[in-house]
């Protein structure tokens, strides 16, 4: 389902666009990603919506088959640092994940509802991990969800198409970066 409206309350959530994980995704489209999100970011904050900026610094600890690339190892300094393009503001609201979903134990539902959040509009790295992990548990805990899908990307090409086409439409309303900002602006 297309974008259909943006909620008076709704929040920018940008999904782990960190020094680590976006300097290791050398190809345009991180970049394209990064760029949008910077977008969406100053759109929101402008109109005084949150925006919640998270990162991740750990891995669920079962076992399986992909592998592990760090075996346990510490993360290299800056690894988790939010990119500097975001411009991180006093009032966008920081969240550290450990696991794949921004709502598995980080405290990130409270939050949002504690600010009357209704909607989420989700952008960021990687699309089958951890946005589509995170726009599950939106899905799951009530939200209204936006996937902003020209403002994502994954390392794996069929895995964000897969994404994109097969599942997000299940989950909430997919629009483009400019589509989301012009919502933005005519409800506003």
């Amino acid at each position: 389902m297309t974008l259909t409206t943006i909620d008076p309350l709704s929040a920018l959530v940008v999904i782990d666009l960190q020094k680590g994980i976006v300097g290791a995704h050398t190809d345009g489209p991180a970049a394209t990603v990064v760029k949008q999100a910077a977008l969406l970011a100053a759109e929101f904050r402008r109109h005084d919506l949150p925006v919640v900026l998270v990162n991740v610094t750990g891995r669920a600890p079962g076992r399986t088959e992909a592998g592990r690339s760090r075996n346990g190892a510490a993360l290299p300094d800056g690894w988790a640092d939010l990119v500097d393009e975001l411009d991180v503001r006093p009032s966008d609201h920081l969240i550290t994940k450990r696991r794949r979903s921004a709502f598995h134990d980080t405290g990130l539902d409270t939050l949002l509802r504690d600010l009357g959040v209704t909607q989420v509009v989700l952008t960021g790295i990687s699309t089958s991990s951890g946005i589509e992990s995170t726009a599950r548990s939106a899905s799951d805990y009530g939200y209204h969800v936006v996937l902003t899908t020209d403002a994502m990307s994954d390392p794996d090409a069929d895995a964000h198409r897969h994404s994109i086409e097969r599942v997000f439409p299940k989950l909430g309303e997919t629009a483009t970066t400019a589509e989301v900002i012009d919502t933005v602006e005519a409800t506003r």
